[in-house]
């Protein structure tokens, strides 16, 4: 029997990450021998026994009650998605929530390819529920140098971000970027750990990157919507760009992912040069 479950590896994450000023409870003295808050701590807080909730971390009790689970979450201070997953994870460990696995297909749609080109010249491309990169319009592959010399298998975007090297320049700052796109993959992966291509892809990260290992270990987790990112690109320079994520409907999650920027703005004629560069 594993040692743990998915909620119990959430549980411990993030109780690292809740120093007791966070809560307002006095450092005391003495080393501390964890970093966060101690489980005697944490179970004082949310009022259960320190014997409940350490068979809970434990994956010896799978089935809290709501009000243990939003207890928990305050103490631990989790808001919106982080107090979401929570919720989640109890549901899954305790068999009441089941994941649907996805069809494995990856292969992308004419209509959804025939939408790519129409989007030119924005940057556009599709990417797997975990972020392997599946199409691309002109703009979209150049966008990311050098990922689509790869192939298909290494093809991931967090895989090109820790481990490649125009990944690890392309971003300003890149390490709240790829922190994103760590959080992204820990939401779409950590409700099935156990996926062989998710675990393929987060044992060679974390066996290589040590910084990867320490963001995957904070367990923090968002779903990708849409933002900003600004780039530091080789060919053509710092632009700013705005993007949505769209989710594919009958896709097993693929994403549909748009980039543009402001019409007449030095970043559109960056991101121009970029689609015109793409076909030199």
């Amino acid at each position: 029997m594993a040692d743990t479950t998915e909620l119990g590896r959430y549980l411990r994450a993030r109780r690292a990450q809740v120093t007791p000023a966070d809560a307002g409870l006095p450092a005391g003295t003495g080393l501390r021998r964890t970093p966060g808050l101690r489980r005697e701590e944490l179970a004082t807080l949310a009022g259960v026994s320190v014997d409940y909730y350490t068979r809970l971390e434990r994956g010896r009790e799978t089935n809290p009650s709501t009000a243990v689970i939003d207890a928990l979450s305050r103490a631990l201070r989790l808001r919106g998605e982080a107090h979401e997953r929570l919720h989640e994870l109890a549901e899954l460990a305790s068999g009441r929530l089941t994941v649907p696995h996805p069809t494995g297909d990856d292969t992308v749609r004419e209509s959804v390819l025939q939408m790519l080109e129409a989007l030119r010249p924005m940057p556009a491309y599709v990417v797997s529920r975990h972020s392997y990169m599946l199409a691309a319009n002109p703009a979209g592959r150049r966008l990311l140098p050098g990922l689509w010399d790869l192939p298909p298998e290494e093809r991931n975007v967090t895989r090109y971000l820790f481990l490649h090297p125009a990944g690890r320049s392309l971003y300003v700052p890149w390490e709240e970027t790829v922190a994103k796109s760590v959080a992204h993959l820990r939401a779409v992966g950590g409700t099935d750990p156990d996926d062989p291509k998710m675990a393929r892809l987060v044992g060679e990260l974390l066996l290589k990157s040590p910084e990867f290992a320490r963001m995957w270990d904070r367990y923090d987790v968002c779903e990708r919507s849409g933002g900003t990112k600004v780039f530091d690109h080789p060919k053509v320079g710092g632009m700013t760009l705005t993007y949505e994520v769209m989710q594919l409907a009958r896709t097993g999650g693929q994403r549909l992912v748009v980039y543009q920027a402001p019409a007449g703005s030095p970043d559109e004629e960056a991101l121009l040069r970029l689609d015109t560069a793409a076909h030199a």
